[in-house]
């Protein structure tokens, strides 16, 4: 994954549900059939290099799945 979430993910906004999301086939295909939401939040992170700072992260989750492909999308430097 290349980091990994320290804290609580707070600010959690929906992005796409079910059919709005690019890669709901892929989804369905690699972890199951669910209702699938692209979600996103903000969070500390420690990076591979042991730097700690804040991120927006993007994941998808679905009820009974759980949440799935964390990434980080933007990088808060303080």
């Amino acid at each position: 994954m290349g980091f990994e979430i320290v804290g609580e993910i707070t600010d959690i906004k929906v992005v796409a549900v079910g059919s709005s999301i690019r890669e709901i086939s892929r989804l369905q295909k690699v972890y199951g059939r669910g209702r699938w939401r692209k979600l996103k939040g903000v969070t500390t992170v420690r990076l591979v290099d042991g730097t700690v700072c804040a991120a927006e992260v993007h994941w998808y989750e679905a009820h009974g799945i759980g949440r799935k492909e964390f990434k980080i999308k933007r990088i808060f430097w303080e």
